[in-house]
């Protein structure tokens, strides 16, 4: 069920927003270009305390894609596209991770072997990207707007239970739309 965000509070009003040049992603293993637009973005996954939901500040967890687009377009923005997630994460030089070339480690993201659970957002503030986009990578799975066959979506990211490989900027992942987890999250773009 989509959160209730409580009219006391403005929804968002606790969001940092963070611009994002337009730019040329050389998209996935490959690196075939593509053009992304200029965006701001959520500076890291969405909250229960954003949303007026609750006091938490680890990302909100345990809602499905189209729940998480419901509560993006709420917000005034969007899920991002995988390509546009990408791009936010590697950069136009095509970064291995969201913070550069050097591999994951606990003071970077929370990925397997951390705490086990999520934590905090922001609280690996050196695994940020040049821009200041926090957890890009670990912490949770982030829902996007592509689709896949099957009635799923892509997710991009990687979450506190996965390895060190998965928090590449190119690696990605689906799972049924329908599906509410608790290492699943979601972070909103909205135009420029």
């Amino acid at each position: 069920m989509t959160p209730t965000i409580t009219p006391a509070a403005p929804p968002g009003q606790d969001i940092c927003w963070v611009p994002v040049p337009s730019g040329v992603c050389l998209f996935g293993d490959r690196g075939r270009p593509i053009t992304v637009r200029a965006l701001e973005w959520t500076r890291t996954p969405i909250t229960p305390a954003q949303l007026g939901a609750g006091v938490s500040t680890a990302p909100m967890t345990g809602v499905s894609q189209p729940e998480a687009a419901e509560i993006a377009r709420r917000l005034g923005g969007r899920l991002p596209r995988s390509v546009e997630w990408e791009y936010a994460a590697s950069g136009s030089g095509r970064r291995t991770f969201p913070w550069g070339e050097a591999a994951p480690e606990a003071g970077l993201a929370n990925l397997r072997g951390g705490p086990g659970t999520t934590t905090e957002v922001g609280s690996h503030p050196d695994g940020a990207t040049p821009e200041g986009l926090l957890d890009m990578a670990g912490n949770c799975w982030e829902w996007t707007s592509s689709p896949v066959l099957g009635d799923g979506f892509i997710l991009r990211g990687a979450s506190y239970a996965s390895p060190g490989l998965y928090a590449k900027c190119t690696f990605l992942n689906a799972a049924p739309a329908e599906l509410a987890s608790a290492g699943i999250g979601f972070r909103v773009v909205r135009e420029t």
